[in-house]
């Protein structure tokens, strides 16, 4: 259990998929995040970067993808002033090994995880591969999770990996069908069923949850939320806990 200091908040933010869909929007987006984590030091008491940062991540022993120096900088930056960074493994950046936490001094969390804050208890995570439906996010982080299938990927040249990454990642998400991309209402929704399932054996607070790309704030019961974050291909989205309650916002740089 933990306790926010006065005046300081919890921030929440998910989906960047940085590297997405080319260089230059791209770099375009990662200084809008330098500039929101530049804005959150100055209250944050802690930084919750909930999956799918990058569009796609691999540390190989020696060599990790090119660019987001701007990001990993602020990053290191941020934990160096003392406010803990925790970052959840998203279905597309999966593959942090130790380069991350090492080099940025982030948290690393690979499921979702329980947080009690000012009293308020919080589960929080990517989402993918949670509840009832989205079977191919289950099939997927069983194969990319399991230690031979990323040795194999391991032996193949960076140049060559880190491309085909690439490409099938944007094949997929150009393969979704538009459904994928609105609310498809509470009994559709394996989040929402997810977290209803949790609330039949204990009470949360807040479920917060990226991964869908949608901002929703969504009422279970009269205690109980479920925040999806959105992303920041779209929405430019992101939540934050000032103690009391948990808002969704719109990042508008100045």
């Amino acid at each position: 259990m933990s306790e926010l200091r006065p005046g300081k908040k919890i921030y929440f933010i998910s989906d960047i998929h940085l590297g997405t869909p080319d260089y230059d929007k791209s770099l375009e987006r990662e200084k809008k995040l330098v500039k929101w984590l530049s804005g959150a030091m100055a209250d944050a008491g802690e930084i919750f970067l909930l999956g799918d940062i990058f569009d796609f991540w691999f540390e190989y022993k020696s060599t990790v993808p090119r660019g987001y120096t701007r990001f990993l900088g602020k990053l290191a930056e941020v934990t160096d002033s003392g406010i803990p960074v925790h970052y959840f493994t998203g279905n597309h950046d999966l593959w942090i090994f130790d380069y991350l936490p090492r080099e940025t001094g982030v948290t690393v969390h690979r499921n979702p995880i329980k947080k009690i804050i000012n009293g308020k208890i919080f589960m929080m995570g990517h989402g993918d591969g949670l509840g009832p439906f989205d079977p191919g996010s289950k099939i997927m982080k069983r194969i990319f999770t399991n230690r031979l299938a990323q040795r194999l990927f391991s032996l193949i040249h960076p140049d060559i990996g880190i491309k085909l990454a690439r490409y099938l990642s944007k094949k997929s998400r150009e393969s979704l069908p538009d459904e994928e991309f609105s609310f498809k209402g509470e009994d559709r929704e394996s989040l929402v069923l997810y977290a209803k399932k949790i609330l039949l054996q204990e009470h949360i607070d807040y479920f917060i949850f990226g991964h869908r790309h949608i901002p929703v704030v969504l009422e279970l019961n009269k205690k109980s939320k479920l925040i999806n974050i959105g992303d920041w291909i779209t929405y430019f989205s992101y939540a934050v806990f000032d103690g009391k309650e948990v808002g969704l916002l719109q990042f508008h740089p100045a």
